[in-house]
C-alpha cells in the first residue's frame, strides 16, 4: 500500500495496519491527498481497497493497478466515484500550499481484489 502511494505520487503523511490472528490485515496508508487503506479476508481469497483522492497530482489509477498486480488479482472491479467540488468556476481547495486556483476533482476510487 505504500508503494503504492509512492508510484502514485501521493504524499504520505502515516501508516497503520493491524494484523487479525490466524489471518487478514486492515490498514490505511493518509496521504496528504486524503487516504488509502485496505481490508482482506483471505480466507475468501478476497481484498477491498479504497483509494480516496484528491488534487491534480497523483494518479489513483497507478495505484489501483499496482496493488492489482501485487495481489495477483485475476478479476478486479474498480468502481470510481467523482466526488466534492466538481465543475468550472470552482475555487481549488489544495492539499499543497500555495496551489494556483482552478477546477479541482476529488475522486473515490474503490477496488474490490478477487483472486
Amino acid at each position: 500500500m505504500v508503494s503504492a502511494a509512492k508510484v502514485a505520487n501521493a504524499t504520505i503523511v502515516g501508516v497503520s495496519f493491524h494484523e487479525f490472528s490466524p489471518f487478514g490485515i486492515s490498514g490505511v496508508v493518509v496521504i496528504a491527498e486524503s487516504h488509502l487503506s485496505i481490508h482482506t479476508w483471505p480466507e475468501y481469497r478476497y481484498a477491498a481497497v479504497d483509494i480516496f483522492t484528491c488534487g491534480d497530482q497523483l494518479r489513483p489509477e497507478i495505484a489501483a493497478d499496482y496493488i492489482a498486480l501485487k495481489l495477483k488479482c485475476k478479476s478486479p472491479s474498480v468502481v470510481e466515484v467523482r466526488r466534492g467540488l466538481i465543475g468550472k468556476n470552482v475555487r481549488r481547495f489544495s492539499h499543497k500550499v500555495g496551489a494556483s486556483e482552478g477546477k479541482t476533482e476529488h475522486a473515490y476510487k474503490e477496488l474490490s481484489l478477487a483472486y
